[in-house]
């Protein structure tokens, strides 16, 4: 049925439920799959904002905390993905638009299945808005498996 099952995931609790879901059934069904995180790129606001507060080379800093979650997240990911004896393939975005680039990505590697929660993080950690999911549904003719 699904060949090519994509995970959107920001790390979030109910995004690991995603996660689940989508590694059972890229077991079940024999299927590739990929596991997509999209990280919004650090505003300038941001950047401006912790110069004043007397952080520097804000840009550096910033690249090397999405690096560092990045790695801790993909590691965890691959750990659970081994344990349901599958391989997973481990991607990650920066983009101001998480959905489009869910979308784009999911076309681009001829996904036929993407899976991801119903919301995300706020705050601070935000990787995927609630939003975005809403987004993904109206942008994308690929089916699309919410979880809540």
């Amino acid at each position: 049925m699904y060949k090519h099952i994509l995970v959107a995931t920001d790390g979030s609790d109910l995004a690991r439920k995603g996660l689940e879901q989508g590694l059972a059934l890229a077991k079940q069904l024999d299927a590739k799959i990929t596991v997509l995180t999209v990280s919004e790129p650090l505003r300038p606001e941001v950047a401006r904002a912790a110069q004043l507060a007397g952080v520097h080379d804000t840009a550096s800093r910033y690249d090397y905390q999405i690096d560092t979650l990045m790695k801790e997240r993909f590691a965890s990911i691959e750990q659970r993905a081994g344990e349901f004896g599958i391989k997973v393939d481990l991607m990650h975005e920066i983009d101001d638009a998480p959905a489009e680039a869910i979308v784009r990505f999911a076309k681009y590697k001829n996904c036929d299945l993407i899976v991801m929660s119903s919301h995300g993080r706020r705050g601070v950690q935000k990787m995927l808005l609630g939003s975005q999911t809403s987004e993904v549904l109206v942008k994308t003719t690929i089916p699309v498996l919410v979880i809540r």
